[in-house]
């Protein structure tokens, strides 16, 4: 294997885990790099098991703190690949000068960038009609989960992967959607500590975070950041049929942007 790589850290998003990037782990360390999918805090539950106390609490300081600290005992900077809220947290990551690139899997959206679509309002909405989630832990609902993020794979694999999901915590939901509410603005971003390029990639059939969604995330970060849109990709184009040509695209751009 190739030793001159830097490392790759590969974080999930909500109600997921590692298992998420299995496909894209292999996919990476096959072009010899080296890869580390840690879980987020509290989010390496067997399913099915109580929900460890302290969970409802923890936001996204919390996940970005953990993540820092794994990333000192890597030998910073290194190569951030985010989903969904993994791809918010790789945003705050490299705002921290810890990233030598990022690419953004759909991912959610710093503090100041409004939902750009229906869908996303309606997510949004369907939170609130919760209560006050922020102060509790969210269990994932298969109607919601197939309606939304599972809504491009195909139908005899959506239960075996929904079954994978766990709980989340309100507060980072809290903290990454309603960010205008949040007087610790834990989501919030400034485009100049950034200094690292950016891949950041949209599906065209996603309900959770739309494509024009995206697009505003990347011109949050002007020219470093590069958008790629895959018409027929929905919110889990990590698993989702296609996902070869994601991954390899993905490497394909890190490979260029490593010659700079």
């Amino acid at each position: 294997m190739t030793t001159d790589l830097p490392t790759v850290m590969m974080i999930h998003g909500a109600f997921a885990g590692p298992w998420c990037f299995d496909g894209f782990r292999t996919r990476f360390e096959d072009r010899g790099y080296r890869v580390e999918t840690p879980a987020l805090r509290h989010h390496d539950m067997v399913p099915g098991s109580a929900v460890p106390e302290g969970f409802a609490g923890t936001g996204l300081r919390d996940y970005a703190d953990d993540l820092a600290d794994l990333i000192a005992t890597l030998g910073p900077p290194v190569i951030l690949v985010g989903h969904s809220m993994g791809g918010l947290l790789a945003q705050l990551l490299a705002a921290r000068g810890l990233s030598r690139a990022a690419i953004l899997l759909t991912p959610a959206s710093p503090w100041g960038i409004l939902p750009s679509t229906d869908d996303e309002i309606a997510a949004a909405k369907g939170l609130m009609a919760a209560g006050p989630f922020w102060t509790d832990t969210l269990t994932p609902v298969f109607e919601i989960a197939v309606g939304n993020s599972l809504n491009r794979l195909p139908v005899d694999r959506q239960r075996a992967v929904f079954d994978r999901f766990q709980a989340e915590s309100g507060q980072a939901l809290f903290e990454s959607m309603f960010w205008m509410f949040d007087e610790t603005a834990a989501s919030h971003i400034n485009a100049i500590n950034v200094d690292c390029p950016l891949l950041c990639i949209s599906g065209g059939q996603d309900r959770v975070i739309a494509p024009p969604t995206v697009a505003r995330i990347a011109e949050k970060y002007a020219d470093l950041a590069t958008t790629i849109e895959y018409e027929e990709a929905g919110h889990m184009l990590l698993l989702e049929d296609g996902w070869e040509t994601i991954a390899d695209d993905c490497l394909d751009w890190l490979e260029q942007v490593l010659k700079r």
